[in-house]
């Protein structure tokens, strides 16, 4: 047996025929600011073959207390994420014709992590940021089981624009929100299209974090590395905050600070407020879905190209560095097709 210190809280929900190993001990390891008490036993059969057993017997978050609400809905995506890609990792593991043993062995971790990095680029279709971001995954793992990072390059990305909304889809979008009839939708949708939010920015915002006045207003968004920043409120998003909140009273946990709130008066999920987005758009039939990542995006390439300089773009969008939000002057889909009209064609 291999005791693992890097499968986290969630796995329960996700694997429930899993075994639960008599022998395995609690672990600590540490992912970001949380400290997990997580028990895991991997059980390794064969030179051929990774068979894997895994089940978390306990996961609790330390020092809950210490912590704002908004840190440990981040901690708990962050925990999810990492699990949910780790997992595929374990479970592709289980089918690898591994030569050595990759998780006790630097050599066969190399070629494993290759050929999953490989299997996700060639047949899962995976786009390289995803894979990169499964790969981050992957070796935070292994650093914590003491082996290190993984030597795998990383998947290559493309030097266009990140996916974002048409200027006759943006309208689109709009028009799609104002026929949607519940208000705390209405605003959940504006949000990352008017602020620039991330979608677990959105789901962390308390009632306190909407600050508005008569005319003018500012929403309080709590990023990555718990950088916070304010981003003033468009008129049409205030309207609609305006809404919500006044129409947020009548539900149940309307006395708590969440400002989104879901039927049972809890906070709002990540989960839940993209289902959301999904079918308000759904009408609008996109080519591609308007996520909240897409709206987030859009927000990014509406003010770079309308002409924002992009030390303001950064700081609205939560950015510590400017070199990040240059890939929004790269050419998009859009750009590049436009670019083939110039080709001369015999018709």
């Amino acid at each position: 047996m291999i005791e693992l210190a890097k499968v986290i809280q969630g796995l329960r929900e996700e694997l429930q025929s899993a075994i639960v190993t008599a022998d395995g001990k609690a672990l600590y390891f540490e992912l970001g600011p949380i400290e997990l008490e997580v028990s895991v036993a991997i059980d390794l059969t064969g030179t051929t073959g990774t068979k894997v057993r895994f089940w978390v017997a306990e996961a609790r978050a330390e020092g809950t207390a210490e912590r704002t609400t908004t840190q440990r809905i981040k901690a708990d995506q962050t925990r999810r994420t990492y699990l949910s890609k780790v997992r595929q990792f374990l479970v592709r593991l289980d089918a690898y014709a591994a030569k050595g043993d990759p998780l006790g062995e630097k050599s066969a971790r190399d070629w494993a992590v290759r050929d999953y990095r490989t299997h996700l680029l060639a047949v899962a279709k995976r786009e390289p940021a995803t894979v990169n971001n499964a790969l981050a995954a992957i070796d935070d793992f292994y650093t914590r089981l003491g082996l290190g990072p993984a030597d795998a390059k990383r998947a290559e990305l493309a030097e266009s624009a990140p996916r974002a909304l048409e200027p006759a889809d943006r309208v689109a979008f709009l028009r799609e929100v104002e026929r949607w009839p519940e208000p705390r939708d209405r605003a959940l949708a504006l949000v990352p299209f008017y602020a620039g939010a991330r979608i677990s920015e959105v789901v962390a915002l308390d009632v306190e974090d909407v600050r508005m006045s008569r005319r003018i207003g500012e929403l309080r968004l709590s990023g990555k590395g718990a950088k916070v920043r304010t981003v003033p409120l468009k008129p049409q998003l205030r309207m609609a905050l305006a809404t919500w909140v006044e129409a947020r009273a009548s539900w149940p946990g309307a006395d708590g600070p969440a400002l989104f709130l879901n039927r049972a008066g809890r906070r709002l999920s990540a989960t839940g407020a993209s289902e959301i987005i999904t079918a308000i758009t759904a009408p609008a039939r996109f080519e591609d879905p308007a996520t909240a990542h897409v709206l987030r995006h859009t927000f990014g390439t509406s003010l770079v190209r309308g002409g924002t300089d992009l030390v303001t773009v950064a700081e609205l969008l939560g950015h510590s560095r400017v070199e990040t939000v240059r890939i929004y002057s790269k050419p998009t889909r859009a750009d590049k097709v436009k670019a083939l009209e110039h080709l001369t064609v015999d018709e």
